[in-house]
């Protein structure tokens, strides 16, 4: 297969390039900040939700390939930010992001990009790059856009070969809360924003900040909980002190084996104590990683709004066997195949047969790999929450 408009020779009026670590080069149309950021590439199926991508915690170190053209075009607003700290680090569309025309805009999307530091690159043919991710897995790379055109490729590609990739590397430690937060917002209603929820006579739920997307917290606010949010650096002592009625394992960025390495062993001291728990995406790996099983990286990953999955156990009576158009956001999965006799696997992609949900037998924890947060559906997902704060009471 031919490169994507790879060329060492740069076009006429390109102000914006991606230099693959095997040393391809993709030209394009730069746009949000100038400079040059370097991270894994990856692409996205969504045709909606690209500020919530952008500023999704669990895509820090990574260039986010949309496979739907039209991305921008309907601005971006405060309410779909999902987190203040490090997202993406840029993106890359096919056609050029367009005025915005949308009533909930207030800004625009190029805009928006530059103040937040994030690069974009625009006329690629994003099919034939998406098509390359399929067939040689997410590759690394660099960004950067300078609107008078001026590139030093051969430093871009070595610090693209430099850069060590994702495997290994540890970095909730890098978007992680820095203290301890009370949270109180709720679910988001068209003409009213978020919700204030009470934390009166509420379960209390600790959540462990790994990258969380703020979605989550609201979620768990909606389903009757009152949420205390702690850095993902957190001690056993650390959480046990908060008094919790369960302990939520957030979403997050990098390798779970890595990150693990601190959060496995807490995660096993409130196993022992029988500790409800519920983890989600990097949660979800590392509560796996707890029990016993093994995590490993995906050759492309998943990532978009329409991923099917079905529930294949953990006693859900008549609903066994029902599928969930589900979003999903991850580059490592469990293994399935390492799953202890002590793990039920619950959920399974109907795209790949991946791991997408765990239960550990004779406790109070389970996980899912998507992200019920994020309205896919739009609220098949939503009973998770509910499942979770119910064990509370």
């Amino acid at each position: 297969m031919a490169d994507p408009a790879s060329s060492h020779v740069q076009p006429a009026g390109a102000t914006g390039v991606l230099v693959l670590a095997d040393g391809t080069v993709v030209w394009g149309k730069g746009f949000g900040a100038s400079g040059s950021a370097v991270g894994e590439v990856c692409f996205n199926t969504a045709m909606t939700g690209y500020q919530e991508v952008m500023t999704d915690p669990s895509y820090a170190a990574q260039i986010v390939t949309f496979t739907f053209p039209h991305i921008g075009n309907v601005g971006t607003n405060a309410e779909d930010v999902e987190s203040a700290v490090e997202g993406a680090v840029g993106c890359i569309v096919r056609e050029a992001v367009t005025p915005s025309s949308n009533f909930r805009a207030e800004g625009e999307f190029g805009a928006w990009l530059a103040a937040n530091g994030k690069i974009g690159l625009a006329g690629v043919d994003t099919r034939a790059l998406t098509r390359r991710i399929r067939l040689s897995g997410a590759p690394n790379a660099v960004i950067a856009h300078d609107p008078q055109g001026k590139f030093d490729i051969p430093a871009l590609l070595k610090q693209a070969q430099e850069w060590p990739g994702l495997v290994g590397l540890d970095l909730a430690q890098v978007v992680t809360r820095g203290a301890q937060e009370e949270w109180t917002g709720g679910a988001w209603a068209l003409g009213q924003g978020y919700a204030q929820g009470s934390g009166d006579g509420r379960p209390h739920v600790v959540a462990l900040d790994f990258g969380a997307k703020d979605n989550i917290f609201r979620n768990l606010v909606q389903a009757g909980a009152r949420v205390t949010v702690l850095p993902g650096t957190s001690s056993l002592e650390e959480v046990l002190a908060q008094n919790p009625d369960g302990v939520f394992l957030s979403n997050g960025p990098g390798d779970p084996a890595a990150t693990g390495e601190y959060a496995v062993p807490v995660i096993k001291g409130l196993l022992d104590r029988d500790m409800p728990l519920f983890g989600i995406c990097l949660g979800h790996q590392m509560l796996a990683l707890a029990a016993g099983a093994k995590t490993t990286k995906m050759h492309q990953g998943h990532r978009g709004a329409n991923h099917p999955v079905q529930r294949v156990g953990g006693g859900w009576g008549e609903s066994e066997g029902l599928v969930e158009i589900t979003s999903m956001n991850h580059g490592f999965a469990v293994d399935n195949a390492s799953l202890p006799d002590t793990v039920e696997e619950t959920h399974v992609s109907l795209f790949d047969g991946s791991n997408c949900g765990i239960a550990v037998k004779g406790k109070k924890a389970f996980g899912v790999q998507y992200h019920p947060e994020a309205s896919p559906g739009p609220m098949d997902s939503f009973y998770l929450f509910e499942k979770f704060v119910g064990m509370l009471g």
